[in-house]
């Protein structure tokens, strides 16, 4: 298993299997090129197996934390330890960038997501409620 950090829409392109729908090329563009916004692909036998993205976010009282915004593992590829080895590689730039934490919002009943997190060191934090807005037009 190779992981490298996504640097070309052309990356994501190919690792389209990964995502929930086809990368857009302006959207993708548009995430590689914004500060703060990081993915990594993680390439097994050849192919894509797995990515993770994050997103930098900083606050004037509570300073700067890694929002892990998405993780994705092939299915062939689950229980390898990629997504353990993903996590590892976006917690240490978190660490690196001066990050005091990372976060990952998580549906309760996912226990595959649960188990990966907790694996790679994630800790529960007190439960919290998710509430969304959507926009028309918005995608």
């Amino acid at each position: 298993m190779r992981i490298t950090r996504a640097t070309s829409t052309g990356q994501l392109h190919a690792a389209a299997a990964l995502f929930d729908a086809p990368p857009r090329e302006d959207w993708a563009a548009d995430f590689l090129a914004a500060p703060g916004h990081h993915l990594y692909l993680a390439e097994a036998d050849g192919g894509p197996a797995g990515f993770i993205s994050g997103v930098e976010t900083v606050h004037p009282d509570k300073g700067r934390e890694m929002f892990l915004y998405e993780l994705a593992v092939a299915a062939p590829y689950r229980r390898r330890g990629i997504a353990r080895a993903l996590i590892g590689t976006l917690a240490e730039l978190a660490a690196g960038l001066g990050c005091y934490g990372m976060w990952v919002g998580v549906d309760l009943d996912n226990d595959a997501a649960l188990a990966a997190y907790r694996s790679a060191g994630g800790t529960r934090a007190e439960a919290c409620q998710v509430i969304t807005w959507d926009f028309p037009g918005g995608r």
